[in-house]
């Protein structure tokens, strides 16, 4: 088991959170606004809730080589433990009946602006 302090994990985790900032910009420019950042519940974590209108998407952001390898990146129990915290923050929030939930994921590759998939899982 690698420890915290592990290069290979820290330089792992700098890369996550890059990508999440490129992936949280791109999406601002979309017209979307930031709800919550890396939101853990101890069911599983969402890397980016955000919201346009009444439409609530939890994303999945994949720093990854290609665009296949990021959506093939998002297997069917990482979607499961998403829609899972998805249903806790849901839950937590008082206009819920209002609100429609998608599932999207945001690709970020080397030297290219980040790919968004709407409703991807």
């Amino acid at each position: 088991m690698k420890s915290p302090a592990d290069p290979a994990r820290q330089k792992a985790q700098r890369r996550g959170h890059y990508a999440e900032f490129l992936a949280a910009a791109a999406l601002l420019l979309k017209g979307y606004r930031i709800v919550a950042r890396r939101y853990r519940t101890k069911l599983g974590e969402i890397d980016l809730i955000v919201r346009k209108g009444d439409l609530i998407a939890l994303v999945e952001v994949k720093a990854r080589s290609t665009q296949d390898a990021g959506i093939n990146a998002v297997t069917g129990t990482a979607a499961r433990r998403i829609e899972a915290a998805g249903d806790l923050w849901l839950a937590r929030q008082k206009n819920a009946s209002r609100l429609s939930i998608r599932r999207d994921i945001v690709v970020v590759m080397p030297r290219r602006w980040p790919k968004h998939f709407p409703d991807a899982f």
